[in-house]
């Protein structure tokens, strides 16, 4: 049986196209390579695949911004100078794609670049008095900070600097500090926590679907969850770090963690976020091509994107 060829037209949400966005560094990485994600995600086809959905897309290239001095850390951070420029840039692009009415697709890059994104997100959604959810899609719960870091890499804290604990510079992109509320995000797949990390997490309530859960309880009741309050005017951003996904089918990250998310669970978490018809925004972070096989990690990201946009087996 054939794929149908159902999409979610941008008009639905609000948004009169799809705007790609390359950040092509490993700035806040723990290793080198994720630079190269945005050029493995062209290669396997990202707008190919984007087109197929009847989705219009304009490929706006790669930003730039400084390179990596692959230094130790310094107070608690690695790079944060080059960090904070690299997040402001993205966090200009993203805004003037929002305010464009373009759906923007930061294409990482390691995850410190979130906080970029996601800055803007919550700014344009301030200014447009809007509900924001955030989906969480990743192995790790990223809410380090300089004090509890074992490592001063940036991209370990994305969570935390959105939720205002981090470095001035980067909690007050948003033009509001914190840029999100922890009640907005909800983190799916998540099994490695430091052990510093694990008390601050409590202590902030997030909202937090570990594998644990995802094994007791399932995959689609975990997505009712994190996707159940949203009202008709939300604005949902999926920031998928591609270690979410279980190593087996996804070997391209830097950060491997093993027992994460099946391939079939993968899909469902994303047809079900298409199926709410609330997405708006999306990050695709962490690809390394550099540890990957022939581009595979590249193309299942590309294929679950499509799901996220609307790809399934039959008509719903």
């Amino acid at each position: 049986m054939s794929a149908a060829s159902d999409t979610m037209p941008d008009a639905a949400i609000g948004f009169s196209a799809v705007c790609l966005l390359g950040a092509p560094t490993d700035i806040g990485a723990s290793c080198r390579g994720a630079g190269m994600g945005p050029e493995a995600l062209r290669v396997a086809g990202i707008t190919q695949a984007l087109q197929q959905r009847g989705l219009t897309v304009h490929d706006m290239g790669n930003l730039a911004g400084p390179s990596n001095p692959w230094l130790p850390a310094v107070q608690g951070y690695r790079h944060l100078p080059e960090a904070v420029e690299w997040n402001q840039t993205i966090h200009n692009a993203v805004l003037s794609a929002l305010q464009r009415q373009q759906r923007p697709i930061l294409m990482g890059g390691d995850h410190s670049l979130s906080i970029g994104s996601i800055s803007a997100v919550a700014r344009h959604c301030r200014e447009l008095q809007k509900p924001l959810r955030i989906v969480w899609l990743d192995a790790h719960a990223d809410f380090n900070t300089h004090s509890i870091t074992p490592s001063g890499n940036i991209h370990g804290m994305p969570v935390a600097c959105l939720c205002g604990h981090g470095p001035r510079e980067l909690i007050e992109l948003s033009g509001s500090v914190p840029a999100i509320e922890p009640n907005w995000i909800r983190q799916i797949g998540i099994r490695s926590v430091d052990p510093l990390e694990k008390r601050f997490v409590q202590q902030q309530g997030l909202e937090i679907f570990d594998m644990r859960f995802i094994d007791e309880t399932g995959m689609r009741q975990t997505m009712l969850q994190a996707l159940d309050g949203m009202t008709a005017d939300t604005h949902l951003h999926v920031s998928f770090d591609v270690d979410f996904l279980d190593p087996d089918i996804a070997p391209g990250v830097g950060t491997t963690v093993r027992g994460g998310p099946t391939y079939r669970e993968a899909q469902l978490c994303m047809e079900m976020i298409a199926d709410c018809g609330r997405l708006a925004s999306v990050d695709i972070m962490e690809l390394n091509p550099a540890l990957d096989v022939r581009n595979r990690t590249a193309e299942l990201a590309v294929d679950l994107l499509e799901s996220l946009f609307g790809k399934s087996t039959l008509m719903r």
